[in-house]
């Protein structure tokens, strides 16, 4: 099996170089694509490095568009049998890969979620510990999820299961998109345990805990529309 790894990217200078690194060691046939989502500090003439010296697809957008957005564009380039998504920082550390997919090789599961709640979390604010308890909540009333954690990053997909999601997201309202549209397709979702290292708004951190309400909303609306 292949592994399609897609990581939207905006404004991630300081980390980029260090993700790819990190990712291109894992010993996984894999594809890396990359969504540089309109950024302005220097992160796309890293990426034209990378993609001289290593076999990595770039998308680059002039505009910033969103998270959303990207991760929509990078399906399109997805040729492997499975897909993850990794954040283009350090928060999320590819080294638990083969824990989130091989459910999904050993056929086990369609869906697999890495549960930052089920692991080791450091350096989450209080305000956004309650926001991700708030999600995972919501989601399990809603759809009856089962899950610890809605809004993780660390989410992978049979390839053919997130090409047919008919996804809208332009911003972070992804993961509260895909968990809804996953759930209401009776698709039960897995979750393994992972270790998280959360940054802040000085490093970049570009999420905030009000966009709770956003995902909220959005959980809401997918219960009753698609």
């Amino acid at each position: 099996m292949k592994l399609s790894v897609i990581i939207p990217c905006f404004n991630e200078a300081q980390h980029i170089a260090m993700v790819l690194d990190a990712v291109g060691d894992i010993d996984i046939p894999k594809e890396v694509i990359v969504v540089d989502d309109g950024s302005t500090d220097g992160t796309t003439k890293i990426l034209e490095k990378y993609k001289r010296e290593s076999p990595i697809i770039v998308h680059s957008s002039v505009l910033n568009f969103g998270k959303g957005t990207a991760i929509r564009v990078g399906l399109e380039y997805v040729t492997g049998d499975i897909v993850i998504i990794q954040d283009a920082d350090l928060e999320y550390d590819p080294k638990h890969y083969w824990e989130i997919i091989k459910p999904i090789m050993d056929g086990e599961a369609d869906v697999v979620y890495g549960s930052r709640f089920l692991g080791q979390i450091r350096g989450m604010r209080l305000a956004n510990r309650i926001a991700n308890r708030i999600l995972a909540w919501t989601a399990n009333i809603l759809f009856r999820a089962r899950i610890t954690d809605e809004a993780t990053c660390y989410k992978a997909f049979k390839a053919e299961v997130i090409k047919s999601l008919p996804l809208k997201c332009t911003g972070f309202e992804f993961c509260p998109e895909v968990t809804a549209k996953v759930c209401k397709r009776g698709i039960k979702i897995k979750e393994v345990p992972i270790t998280y290292v959360a940054r802040d708004t000085a490093e970049g951190k570009k999420i905030r805990w009000t966009d709770a309400f956003t995902a909220v909303w959005t959980l809401f609306k997918y219960r009753f529309v698609d």
